[in-house]
């Protein structure tokens, strides 16, 4: 029998014994997935604190501590938006350096920011300072979001989609509680005070993060730095899946933040009571929440195109009906709808990325999705109010449900018929 030849020099990970090692066990493959399970469950933990510290410091407490502060609206609108500014310029730097240097002290670092600038908050005077430590602030997010999002997919095996779906519930659980939260805390205390109590809440995400469960790898080879950042963007850039889900993701975020910064006047202006508004919002990130999953799930069993093109079918419907509801009982019916629509799609634009990028630039890519997905959040509520101010606000929806449309006509117009119903959207090696 001829000898096994040495391991060559390029594989990505190597044994630790020359011979020939035996096919893993059942038992050794479900000690990995437990491993992985209970990082997943760590990370989610951790995720969870921190957004919903981190929502609770925006709506409605940013608005009301601006406007104590004396900003105008023009800059009030400002100050919200100005921490997404950052991500959006940021999260690729993030992803590729994390790639480098490991997942750990980027999350740490992330969580520190999470933690500590909250108590920054009790020393701003003036709404200028304040715009200033927003853009600080959203370093928090540009740091934690890609960081995160990259190691659940190094978690997932298989069924990535899924767990997507169930790691994303963390972060739509801190959209539903931090607002509440936020607001009930406001009528015991003044706005410095409810920053102070977020800091202190953030501190409890070291606990899982701490003992997050890293595996050790060889060390390898490493280009220069400024030669990997370069690689890791072409990388990502020539994927053809990125640019898919990205710019799916990009519409979807451009409907609903437009929805978010004009529903609210609309409402009021035909008589709708505040605490309807408030209840749609939270329905419809209910149903994203509870749903995610599902959708995840079926990304995976029927593909992850056409699971994204019914979603974004589903909230173009929702879009298009809304001026047209009358009450409370429909109005929150299409709130649910346009919640089911964000769980059919968001988990699986990610893992019908996540399948594709090379491992050793994911994190560069996750950076990437997110800058795509932060340039839909600021440009929607321009555009919503340049749509706003030519037409009205049905108009703007009837847009904005136009171009969910769009993308959905998009999948099945120029993606190959027979890679719909398949994970891989391009043949292999066509991407990068």
């Amino acid at each position: 029998m001829a000898l096994a030849s040495p391991p060559s020099p390029d594989f990505r990970s190597q044994t630790t014994c020359a011979a020939p090692s035996p096919a893993p066990s059942s038992f050794s493959l479900l000690q990995v997935e437990g491993r992985h399970a209970v990082n997943l469950l760590k990370i989610t933990v951790a995720d969870f604190i921190v957004r919903t510290g981190y929502q609770m410091g925006k709506t409605p407490l940013l608005p009301l501590f601006a406007a104590s502060l004396g900003a105008g609206d023009a800059l009030l609108g400002v100050i919200v938006s100005v921490s997404t500014l950052t991500g959006m310029l940021l999260k690729p730097l993030v992803g590729v350096l994390s790639d480098r240097w490991g997942r750990r002290v980027w999350l740490l670092g992330g969580a520190g920011l999470f933690a500590g600038i909250p108590f920054l908050y009790q020393f701003i005077q003036s709404p200028e300072s304040l715009l200033a430590l927003r853009l600080v602030h959203g370093l928090a997010t540009a740091i934690f979001g890609p960081v995160t999002l990259a190691l659940v997919a190094e978690q997932a095996t298989k069924g990535s989609a899924e767990k997507l779906g169930w790691f994303g519930m963390a972060r739509i659980g801190g959209y539903l509680l931090g607002p509440l939260l936020a607001a009930g805390l406001l009528t015991l205390m003044p706005p410095v005070e409810v920053f102070t109590l977020i800091g202190a809440l953030s501190c409890l995400a070291f606990a899982p993060l701490l003992l997050l469960n890293f595996q050790k790898t060889q060390p390898s080879k490493r280009p220069p730095i400024h030669t990997q950042i370069v690689q890791a963007l072409q990388a990502g850039m020539r994927c053809p899946e990125l640019w898919v889900a990205g710019g799916l993701e990009t519409v979807v975020y451009l409907a609903l933040y437009a929805l978010k910064a004009f529903l609210p006047l609309y409402a009021l202006a035909k008589g709708v009571d505040i605490v309807t508004v408030g209840a749609f919002f939270s329905l419809q990130e209910l149903t994203h929440l509870l749903c995610r999953p599902l959708g995840g799930r079926l990304g995976d069993r029927w593909g992850y195109l056409p699971v994204i093109a019914c979603g974004m079918l589903l909230g173009a419907l929702a879009l298009a009906l809304l001026p047209g509801s009358e009450g409370a009982v429909g109005l929150l019916a299409l709130a649910v709808l346009i919640g089911l629509a964000q769980a059919l799609i968001f988990p699986t634009t990610l893992a019908l990325f996540g399948s594709r990028i090379p491992p050793q630039h994911l994190g560069a890519g996750m950076g990437l999705i997110g800058t795509m997905k932060n340039t839909g959040k600021v440009i929607g509520p321009v555009l919503g109010g340049l749509l706003v101010h030519w037409q009205d606000f049905s108009w703007m929806l009837w847009t904005m449900a136009g171009l969910l449309v769009l993308g959905a006509v998009g999948i099945w117009q120029f993606v190959p018929r027979h890679t719909l119903l398949s994970q891989d959207l391009f043949p292999e090696g066509s991407g990068d």
